[in-house]
């Protein structure tokens, strides 16, 4: 066996999982990892970030847009914290994100000394934003504590990790064998007699749906097998965007949905809350459901399940598919139907919010057909959970039920690593982007030409509007003072454009996407219409 450090052993691990680029911030802590890092160079990539926070984000967006594992290094205590947010938005949106944090010296852990960035049970404090969470104890721990950290995050619901190791132990030295990465992870397999009676409701089902969430990745080709087998509207939440390419007629919105819940007689739920109609739009007794999922309790205490298969997307809708054939009933093609109900969603979106509709059609049109677009907690962030046209699976990144402000423009940044071969679109609001706007010296630093819209109204927008509408216009630290945009962009090298209309933004856009180097867009507005309007219809409508 080589004598390695414990870092060294990290690394390698880590590295034998397929990762290549890893994203951090340096520290006294971290020192002999970066310097494992260091040795293998010609074969990972490391990001150095200007905040903790950003790099976590950046690992989320690598996760997301590739279905892979994200790597994030951060310090002790203040890294770690600051690196939380980002963990949690991971959670919330079931990606399989590892954040390694350093530790004080081994002997003083958990100990009040007062040492520099030291924390009481850190991997405590991180228990509510992961799933699992160890500590290498020993260099030679090291590889068997990242293989179980990469088995949690591919087996079950996917879901956040943390690792955390000492400085001494990283330094520290011992033979140490690398073993094989094991990637075989077991799938849950649905339950055969469940999977037969799903079948068997879905094939005897009058007017099916079918609603998929972010636990629909990997099982598309299955999904969409089953839904043409049965001609069922698939309906994609703002996480699921995508599953089905939106041009093909049983791909549906949430609006959509919202028309059509009335007249669904069997509803299947796989990888989602399933929020909208478990949470607003009832009828229980009217509606049969099946619910797919890995995680055993979601969302079932709200609606409880007429056939509860626990298992993967994949295998679940595969043997679905393939029994549905002994009940389906004769199925006329409801194409023209479903084109109908597409046309009204899309009517009602555009006439409800017009300006947003604008905007985001013209994003749209500039993005090439394969491009990646991440919607931050903004106005048009809003718009694009509804309507924002998806043709490709993980195409399309929104910041789930965190709502995390800031988190979009670190995301798109990490989701740009990941597809240097594609283009890629940040939305965000002039606030939410000067959370992180510092990491746009990452971007230039380390070559990734992200395309950043930023939504500008001097203000935090939706909390101003929510003032104006619910609380009589009583305005309170809502209004912003910001740069000059295209300046700020130039005074780092990147390309600083402006528009405003629709046409201007999709002639900007197109501008960026052919520079070779990062942009800002600075979008000056006032006076969209009030998203919150189009959601409370949808809520009440079912």
């Amino acid at each position: 066996m080589p004598k390695m450090t414990g870092a060294r052993a990290l690394t390698k691990t880590i590295m034998g999982y397929g990762v290549d680029t890893i994203f951090g911030v340096p520290g006294v802590q971290l020192d002999p990892l970066f310097d494992a890092f260091y040795h293998e160079k010609d074969k990972l990539r490391v990001i150095h970030t200007r905040h903790e926070q950003g790099a976590a984000y950046m690992a989320l967006g690598y996760a997301l847009s590739t279905g892979r594992e994200g790597v994030c290094t951060v310090v002790p205590g203040p890294g770690v914290l600051n690196a939380a947010a980002g963990v949690l938005t991971a959670h919330g949106l079931n990606a399989k994100v590892l954040c390694v944090g350093g530790q004080v010296r081994s002997g003083a852990i958990d100990k009040p000394i007062g040492l520099l960035h030291e924390i009481h049970d850190q991997k405590g404090v991180m228990a509510s934003v992961t799933k699992w969470q160890a500590r290498a104890d020993t260099p030679a721990e090291a590889p068997g504590v990242i293989a179980e950290a990469f088995r949690q995050m591919n087996t079950g619901r996917n879901r956040p990790v943390f690792v955390e190791m000492a400085p001494d132990i990283m330094a520290a030295e011992d033979d140490i064998a690398i073993p094989a990465a094991d990637t075989n992870y077991p799938v849950m397999e649905p339950d055969p007699d469940l999977v037969e009676q799903a079948a068997a409701l879905l094939g005897n089902a009058d007017n099916p749906a079918i609603f998929v969430g972010g636990g629909i990745w990997g099982a598309e080709e299955e999904l969409l097998r089953l839904a043409e087998a049965v001609q069922a509207p698939v309906f994609m939440s703002e996480q699921g965007l995508g599953a089905v390419d939106w041009r093909h007629p049983l791909a549906q919105n949430m609006v959509a949905a919202a028309h059509a819940w009335p007249k669904i007689d069997v509803a299947v739920a796989v990888g989602t809350r399933f929020l909208l109609p478990a949470g607003f739009w009832g009828r229980d007794d009217d509606i049969k459901l099946i619910r797919i999922d890995p995680d055993a309790q979601q969302s079932v205490g709200v609606w409880p399940p007429d056939v509860h298969l626990i298992a993967h997307g994949k295998p679940a809708l595969g043997a679905i598919a393939e029994r549905v054939g002994r009940h389906n009933r004769k199925r006329e093609p409801v194409a023209d139907e479903m084109a109908a109900l597409k046309s009204a969603a899309v009517k009602e979106v555009a006439e409800t919010l017009p300006g947003q509709n604008a905007l985001g059609r013209a994003i749209r049109a500039a993005l090439p057909e394969d491009g990646l677009a991440c919607f931050g907690v903004t106005q048009m962030g809003f718009w694009g959970r509804w309507n924002f046209e998806a043709y490709h699976p993980r195409s399309i990144i929104q910041p789930g039920y965190q709502g995390t402000l800031g988190y979009s423009f670190p995301t798109a940044l990490g989701a740009q690593v990941a597809h240097p071969d594609k283009k890629v679109v940040c939305v965000t609001g002039d606030g939410g982007f000067m959370f992180g706007a510092s990491e746009l010296a990452t971007a230039m630093l380390h070559g990734i030409n992200l395309v950043t819209v930023v939504m500008n109204n001097n203000a935090y927008g939706n909390v101003r509007k929510n003032q104006m509408v619910d609380f009589d216009g009583r305005v309170i630290s809502a209004e912003l003072h910001n740069p000059d945009f295209v300046k700020y962009a130039e005074s780092f090298g990147a390309l600083g454009l402006r528009a405003t209309t629709p046409d201007e933004l999709r002639a900007a856009l197109e501008k960026a996407f052919v520079a070779d180097r990062p942009a800002i867009v600075d979008v000056p507005f006032e006076g969209l219409e009030d998203w919150r309007v189009l959601e409370h219809r949808a809520r009440m409508r079912g």
